[in-house]
C-alpha cells in the first residue's frame, strides 16, 4: 500500500461486534466502500490512493468476510446496510459518497433505500443491477439452485471457500490461473494475501461460504422482479470485459444497469473486466473519477 496516503484499519461497532474497515486518508469529502460478494476491503487499495490525497476513503470487510469474518449472521442485503449505517455515522456527519463493487453496489443500493439521508449519491461498480440467472437455472426449484447459480456466475473464486490450503503459493496459483488475472494486475498480491486465514498447512479463504450463498440469493432477477429506481443520483461503470476476461460476455449487458434502475447513469470502463476495473489502474482511475464527478 502506498506510503504516500495514511491507511490503518478500525473497527466500527455493529450487531454482535466490531466491523473491520481500512481507512485511506485524512482530510476531505468522505466516501464510504463496499467490496464483491466474496472479497475484501483491500479490493479497494488502488481507488483509495487515487482518492486518499483529498478525499477520505472507509472500505469495509462486509459481515462474513475478512476481518469481520466472525460477526454473526443473519448475512443478507439488509443486514449489510444496517452495518455501513454504522459505519456512515461513525465517520460522518452528514450523507455520503457510497461505493459499491460487484455484490457491494447491491449493498450500497439497499443501504440507500433504507438510509437515504445517509447517502449522497452513489457510484456502482459493475454490480447493484439484479443479474440474469445462467442458462438452466431454475429459481422456482429452491435457494440451493441459486448456489449453484453463484458457482457458474464466480467460478473456481467461489468454489475456492471450501478448499484448505497447504500453503500461500497454493492459494496463489489459484488465482494466478484465473483468466482476469492475466496480466497480473497492480493490487493482485495485497488482494490475495488479504484473502487468507489461519496458518500454513490449514490456510483458508476469509470469506465464509455460508455468507456467500446467502447473500448471492439476492443478487439474480427472479420472476415477479420489476425495475427500482434509486432514492439518490446514481453512476454504473460496466466492464465490458466478464468475469472470465470474456470479451463477449460481461457480467452487465449494455443497458441493463438503466433499465433495471430506472434513472441511473450507466458508463464503461474501456478495457477491463469485472476484477480488473477495481485492481487495475486504469479501472482504478475510472472509479476515482466517477467518485469525484466526472463520469
Amino acid at each position: 500500500m502506498s506510503a504516500e496516503i495514511a491507511y490503518r484499519r478500525d473497527g466500527v461497532p455493529v450487531r454482535g461486534g466490531e466491523l473491520r474497515v481500512g481507512v485511506w486518508g485524512e482530510r476531505g469529502p468522505l466516501v464510504v466502500a463496499v467490496h464483491g460478494i466474496t472479497s475484501s476491503h483491500v479490493a479497494w487499495t488502488l481507488v483509495a490512493q487515487e482518492l486518499g490525497r483529498d478525499h477520505r476513503v472507509v472500505a469495509v470487510d462486509l459481515r462474513g468476510r475478512g476481518g469481520s469474518r466472525d460477526l454473526p449472521t443473519p448475512y443478507g442485503m439488509a443486514a449489510h446496510a444496517a452495518d455501513i449505517a454504522a459505519v456512515i455515522r461513525a465517520y460522518a456527519a452528514g450523507p455520503v459518497v457510497l461505493a459499491g463493487h460487484s455484490m457491494g453496489g447491491f449493498v450500497a443500493a439497499e443501504t440507500a433505500r433504507r438510509h437515504p439521508e445517509l447517502v449522497e449519491r452513489l457510484i456502482l461498480v459493475d454490480g447493484g443491477a439484479p443479474l440474469p440467472l445462467p442458462p438452466g437455472v431454475d429459481a422456482s426449484a429452491g435457494p440451493e439452485v441459486l448456489e449453484k447459480a453463484i458457482a457458474d456466475t464466480v467460478g473456481a473464486v467461489f468454489s475456492r471457500l471450501e478448499v484448505t490450503f497447504p500453503s500461500r503459493a497454493e492459494h496463489a496459483a489459484l488465482w494466478r490461473a484465473h483468466p482476469s488475472f492475466d496480466p497480473w494486475p497492480e493490487a493482485g498480491d495485497a488482494y490475495i494475501a488479504y484473502d487468507l486465514v489461519g496458518q500454513e498447512p490449514q490456510l483458508r479463504a476469509a470469506c465464509r461460504m455460508e455468507a456467500a450463498v446467502r447473500d448471492g440469493q439476492e443478487l439474480y432477477a427472479l420472476p415477479g422482479m420489476a425495475p427500482r429506481a434509486l432514492p439518490r443520483p446514481a453512476v454504473f461503470l460496466r466492464a465490458p470485459r466478464g468475469m472470465f476476461n470474456q470479451p463477449d460476455a460481461p457480467l452487465y449487458a449494455p443497458g441493463r444497469a438503466a433499465q433495471w434502475l430506472p434513472g441511473t447513469v450507466e458508463a464503461d470502463v474501456p478495457d477491463v473486466n469485472h476484477y480488473t476495473i477495481m485492481l487495475g489502474r486504469r479501472g482504478a482511475q475510472a472509479v476515482a473519477a466517477a467518485v469525484r464527478g466526472h463520469a
